[in-house]
């Protein structure tokens, strides 16, 4: 059987003398195991469609519960993320949090985010911390993770004093409702407002908003911590990229 798709590498490792095993994600298929034969060859027609970061037009057979790759045109490589070394750790870091979160059953806006994601990061348009932060949040709420921001979960008030993110149920407490032992991450009005926008608002306005840097800071922080807590693991890439 062969299928025409799309797919993003989020991961290649090398495979034999020439060839590589690619992580892929689709729209059509999720995330699939795709052997590229010949890829590592001089000349390769397909050596740049199925480098990390790729995106492709992918023709593949199906066999025996095994995808290959026949042919492949890269349609976006996200240039920008080569120029500097700190963004492309953080696109790796990316591309293994979609790798974490996806599954064999498709999901279409998981992999729309990534896209988004890794474009805006290499178009320099808004800072880094900023595309994390938004980035991660919104793949936890594709993913079955959404927090329940509208207001303490305790006393129910929406103007949340001195609010803390409580990282293991996803909700948030006020400083009267905080328990002692609480794992939480410390917000304030204005990060907890810019988490209340990721999660509610259009795919297409997700990095349209602005933070002083305290809250920004409060907010990659809250973030970052949701993601590995609820996913109960932690990234190489995230380390690396913390590392620089």
């Amino acid at each position: 059987m062969y299928i025409n798709t799309k797919g993003l590498v989020l991961r290649e490792v090398v495979y034999k003398e020439t060839s590589k095993i690619l992580t892929v994600l689709t729209p059509d298929e999720g995330r699939i195991t795709v052997s590229a034969k010949g890829a590592r060859r001089k000349g390769s027609r397909i050596a740049a469609a199925t480098q990390l970061f790729a995106f492709s037009d992918m023709t593949l057979s199906h066999n025996r519960d095994r995808w290959t790759l026949t042919e492949a045109q890269c349609i976006e490589s996200f240039s920008g993320l080569s120029d500097e070394l700190e963004r492309a750790a953080l696109g790796a870091y990316f591309c293994e949090l979609l790798e974490a979160v996806s599954d064999e059953a498709p999901n279409p806006e998981i992999l729309s985010l990534g896209l988004n994601a890794l474009y805006a990061l290499g178009q320099e348009k808004k800072p880094e911390a900023i595309v994390k932060a938004a980035f991660e949040l919104r793949l936890m709420c594709h993913a079955g993770f959404a927090p329940a921001l509208e207001g303490c979960c305790v006393c129910g008030r929406p103007d949340v004093d001195h609010p803390r993110l409580d990282l293991e149920n996803g909700t948030v407490r006020c400083r009267d409702c905080k328990s002692g032992s609480l794992v939480s991450a410390v917000l304030c009005q204005s990060s907890l407002e810019a988490m209340r926008y990721i999660v509610s608002c259009d795919r297409k306005r997700l990095y349209a908003f602005t933070v002083g840097p305290e809250a920004a800071s409060r907010l990659g922080r809250a973030c970052e911590q949701y993601v590995t807590t609820q996913l109960d693991r932690g990234f190489s890439t995230l380390g690396f990229y913390h590392s620089l």
